[in-house]
């Protein structure tokens, strides 16, 4: 029964990844209208009869979700079942389900009565937490056979706090990030980093779009330089701990991929391949952020005990 759990968590955490995916493709290539305003069904049909490139990426992404979710449904009550006795498997199998059905209530709200940009930025955000609770979970399930022992890590309370602090700031970042997209702000600012490099910068004169992409960058540059002093800190902190080491060596490597493909986006001219990239490392960075919450969450408990 373990060996099924195991496989079941590892086929439920590669779906939400392609859930993620497939909700990135649908915004970039602006599909979210491909079965018009019909949900779950495209255009009032089971099988639609025109078939067109955006209504093809729009129903294959609600069937993905769809399937996904069943899937996720079976992990997380199959893990409540065999493994509830682990204190955080009821918690990450609640909110594995509780927020995948919030991002499809979303986007079937926007398909059938349309939402503001600022409604829709949330919902890659809510996407992002669905997939780090899936990824959780699938991390208890094979830490069964060698259970990670608290007391070999102890995060200090000051750097816990910093943890809870950057990942919550993480999912601000990645609300203007999606805010950009929905808003249509993605090229409004030819050059990179500021939004023009050959003349002196006149931010009196932004309009609103170029504020939400000028936004985004400032936002996601001081989340580069905290994940840089923060990595310092562990280093200097924890450098014994190959745990700590080597996942704030990936985290750091992933917030710099980050960077690299945000900016070959406007360098590309939005390539959709490098927009999709740049989704799926700020997923990968986000979970690891939700895996060292993991950890402190454990180390605050030892602290306690």
């Amino acid at each position: 029964m373990i060996k099924s759990l195991k496989w079941l968590s590892v086929l439920a955490t590669i779906g939400m990844f392609l859930v993620l995916l497939g909700g990135a493709l649908v915004t970039k290539t602006e599909s979210g209208a491909g079965c018009g305003s019909s949900w779950p069904f495209c255009n009032g049909k089971f099988i639609p009869t025109e078939i067109t490139p955006e209504l093809v990426i729009e129903l294959s992404h609600r069937l993905v979700t769809g399937g996904v979710g069943i899937v996720v449904l079976a992990l997380s009550i199959l893990a409540w079942k065999r493994i509830g006795h682990i204190r955080e498997v009821k918690f990450l199998s609640f909110m594995s389900i509780f927020f995948l059905l919030t991002q499809a209530l979303i986007g079937a709200a926007a398909v059938k009565w349309g939402q503001s940009e600022f409604v829709l930025a949330a919902h890659f955000g809510i996407s992002l937490i669905s997939f780090a609770s899936v990824f959780l979970l699938t991390l208890l399930v094979f830490e069964i056979d060698k259970k990670f022992d608290a007391r070999s890590l102890l995060i200090k309370k000051k750097h816990r706090v910093e943890i809870y602090a950057i990942t919550i700031y993480t999912l601000m970042v990645v609300y203007t990030g999606a805010l950009v997209r929905h808003a249509e702000a993605s090229l409004v600012c030819g050059d990179w980093p500021f939004c023009t490099n050959t003349a002196p910068l006149q931010i009196t004169t932004f309009r609103l779009d170029q504020w939400i992409q000028m936004g985004h960058r400032l936002a996601a540059g001081l989340l580069f330089i905290w994940t840089i002093i923060l990595f310092l800190k562990i280093l200097k902190n924890y450098r014994n701990n190959r745990v700590m080491v080597w996942g704030w060596t990936v985290t750091l490597g992933l917030i710099c991929l980050q960077v690299f493909f945000g900016a070959l986006i406007i360098f590309t001219m939005l390539n959709l391949g490098i927009a999709l990239m740049h989704a799926f490392v700020i997923s990968c960075y986000f979970a690891m952020l939700s895996y060292f919450i993991l950890l402190s969450n454990r180390s605050a408990k030892y602290e306690k005990s």
